[in-house]
This record gives C-alpha cells, sequence and structure tokens, in this order.
C-alpha cells in the first residue's frame, strides 16, 4: 500500500485530471482489497468555473470538504441515486477537484463501471466516503487511497469538453475531461463497440 503522495494532488485540478489517468484506485472491502484503473477524469475550477459545485465560491455542507486539504474524497449523490467520487486538488480554500468517471477493473471485481454512477456502485463507495483522506498510509487502516501501478501501460490521452454541463454556458466548452483512447470502458464508448472489445475469443 503506497498511496500518491499529498503533493501529487496540490496542483491545479486540470494537471492533476490529466495525470490521474492510468493510477489505481483501491478500495479495502471485507473480502480483500479491489483495483480499478483509471481511464477518465474531469476537472472542476472553482470558484471562477460554473459547472463547479462550487461556483462563485458556494460553500455548503456539502461542499465543504472541497475547500480543505488537497488528497481527500468528495463524495456526492446526484438524481437521488448515483453516488459520484472526486478528488480534492489545490491549495485549503481553493476548491478544485476531479471527477473520476471510469475505471478499468484490474483485480478484485468484474462489475460495469463506465461512468461515474455506475464506478461508485462497483466498489461500493457512497457519502460515508466523503472526506477520507486519500493520502492515509497505513498497512491495514486505508479503506480508499490511489496509488501509482506497478507495471503502467501505455495510455492514448484523448480530451474533450465536459459532460453533462451545458448550463456552464462558455465554461461548458472547456477542454477538460480526460480519457485513455484505448480503454473499452470510457463512458462514451458505445455499447456495442464495448462489447466487440471486451468479449473472449
Amino acid at each position: 500500500m503506497k498511496p500518491l503522495p499529498r503533493r501529487f494532488y496540490a496542483r491545479d485540478a486540470v494537471v492533476v485530471a490529466r495525470a490521474l489517468l492510468g493510477m489505481h484506485l483501491c478500495m479495502r472491502q471485507p473480502q480483500g482489497v479491489v483495483v480499478g484503473r483509471i481511464v477518465e477524469t474531469e476537472a472542476y475550477q472553482g470558484p471562477d468555473d460554473l459547472a463547479a459545485h462550487s461556483a462563485g465560491g458556494r460553500r455548503t455542507a456539502r461542499t465543504e470538504v472541497m475547500y480543505g486539504g488537497a488528497g481527500h474524497a468528495y463524495v456526492y449523490l446526484i438524481y437521488g441515486m448515483w453516488n459520484c467520487l472526486n478528488i480534492v486538488t489545490a491549495a485549503a480554500g481553493t476548491p478544485h477537484a476531479v471527477l473520476l468517471r471510469a475505471l478499468e477493473p484490474v483485480s478484485g471485481f468484474d462489475a460495469p463501471c463506465w461512468g461515474p454512477g455506475l464506478l461508485c456502485r462497483a466498489l461500493g463507495i457512497d457519502r460515508r466516503h466523503n472526506g477520507v483522506d486519500l493520502c492515509a498510509a497505513s498497512p491495514d487502516g486505508g479503506v480508499l487511497w490511489l496509488e501509482a501501478p506497478g507495471e503502467p501501460r501505455p495510455l492514448r490521452t484523448g480530451r474533450s469538453a465536459r459532460i453533462g454541463v451545458d448550463y456552464a454556458g462558455d465554461w461548458a466548452r472547456r477542454p477538460w475531461r480526460f480519457f485513455d483512447r484505448g480503454s473499452p470502458y470510457v463512458s462514451t464508448v458505445s455499447a456495442a463497440a464495448r462489447r466487440r472489445a471486451l468479449s473472449v475469443p
């Protein structure tokens, strides 16, 4: 267990969003540690970013964790049913965060995880994990953390505008979504293409 150091997260959200591609999201569960490779992210740069929950300096009980130190989990609920996992970045007081949009299973699970809600459901992440320190290093303590893979795989990095934030005007067109072009687990891959890529000969 070697969680990414806090300095990894203490940077601009766009920088971290790109750097997170290929990293491993790990979660300790009763049956052992499950691991997924991050293949899609989105950056949010509040308070200027009108697509961010902290737009305009909005500070509520829900968004408070984004104003804390980098390297903490920000988990919120959408549509009354889907949890979404974000990673707090930048300096304390600057509410930047990166949304994890898709994982590629590495070990311990094989549930669908192409989309932020499916990702959280696959790993059992919910609002109980809001505020978890992802940098807490302990061989038997940390429940949720990110680490570098032992054998990194080549990345074909793509980028685009973020998804589902049309209400944010010009901010919606910022190319702050990053993804691995070579992964069938990216959320925008068609179901047919995903089936073909994942089929076993």
